[in-house]
């Protein structure tokens, strides 16, 4: 997809603050944080919806949950972590290629925000 930001981070066109990188996933710092560690992890495969990569690639999903917890490990979120997966335009997803925040620490109340 040339049109879709994170796949221009995958093919390196656009540089991202790349905090971990699998075979089959990237990690990098949010550009808008919302917690002291705000980091985005994606599969490197375009899926727009976490339901559609569920539906037709579901190992990446369990790629996806393995690299957010190797990022909370490597930024030492052992306090905790929440890990938010936005799906659909009415959820706030703004760019449409499946993507978690991983967000921590400082304590994470509920509701968000």
């Amino acid at each position: 997809m040339t049109d879709c930001l994170f796949c221009s981070f995958v093919s390196g066109e656009i540089e991202a603050d790349v905090v971990h990188e699998t075979d089959t996933t990237l990690a990098f710092r949010d550009i808008n944080p919302q917690a002291p560690t705000h980091v985005l992890v994606i599969p490197k495969a375009h899926h727009p919806t976490l339901a559609e990569l569920a539906a037709n690639a579901p190992e990446l999903v369990a790629d996806l949950a393995a690299t957010a917890g190797a990022i909370a490990e490597k930024e030492g979120l052992g306090e905790g972590y929440r890990l938010v997966f936005n799906t659909g335009g009415h959820a706030g997803q703004t760019v449409f290629h499946v993507h978690g925040h991983v967000l921590g620490g400082r304590p994470m109340g509920w509701p968000p925000g």
